[in-house]
């Protein structure tokens, strides 16, 4: 839906590929298992680190009423139409993938997904920055998910919009319109699932 992230490429290799100094992100480590509340690299046009999850602090609903709980993940029939998301900046989350869980607790099934061939998959995002007591400025990121494509469909009833390079500039530009047009379940046949192992639902 993502449930979890991988980031298993050198940083090196994803700048250079989007055009971009690592900067910031340069020591970033190989990452097999990013869970939410942790941080993860963001391209909005540079590459650096944000929380991945929104802390909807001041945010308020359609009733006026104070959004309570985490997003780790919006909807993307809903997010740019929700009072609760007013103001907030797109960007990308660069990743080899993602994994979901399938099955009870405790006997839980865990599904690697990524590119067929291997590569970066470009998750389409949300951005906001909380100000936490004391004034430090935290950025923070959420994935935009959809239905699924027939791949993820077996696994899961959501799956992350999959943006194409070429329209990275399309998703994070001024024509609210066309972004919205981008966010629609990745074509058949496009990715790789296999059974994953030591992979903890928990935690990393």
């Amino acid at each position: 839906m993502p449930g979890r992230f991988f980031l298993t490429d050198p940083v090196a290799a994803l700048a250079d590929a989007l055009g971009v100094a690592p900067g910031v992100v340069s020591n970033e480590p190989a990452r097999e298992n990013i869970a939410p509340g942790q941080e993860i690299v963001v391209f909005d046009g540079g590459l650096l680190r944000m929380r991945w999850g929104i802390v909807p602090v001041g945010r308020v609903n359609a009733r006026g009423r104070p959004v309570m709980e985490q997003i780790i993940n919006a909807r993307s029939e809903t997010v740019f139409d929700k009072s609760a998301f007013d103001g907030v900046g797109r960007a990308v989350i660069p990743v080899n993938g993602w994994y979901e869980w399938t099955g009870e607790t405790r006997k839980k099934t865990a599904w690697r997904i990524g590119p067929k061939g291997g590569g970066v998959l470009y998750f389409a995002a949300i951005t906001d920055v909380w100000t936490a007591p004391g004034g430090l400025e935290v950025p923070q990121v959420a994935a935009v998910t959809c239905a699924p494509n027939g791949d993820v469909a077996p696994i899961h009833h959501r799956m992350g919009v999959l943006l194409e390079q070429s329209d990275i500039a399309v998703w994070m530009g001024a024509d609210l319109e066309a972004a919205k047009a981008l966010m629609v379940p990745w074509p058949d046949g496009r990715l790789h699932i296999e059974k994953a192992h030591g992979v903890n639902w928990d935690g990393p």
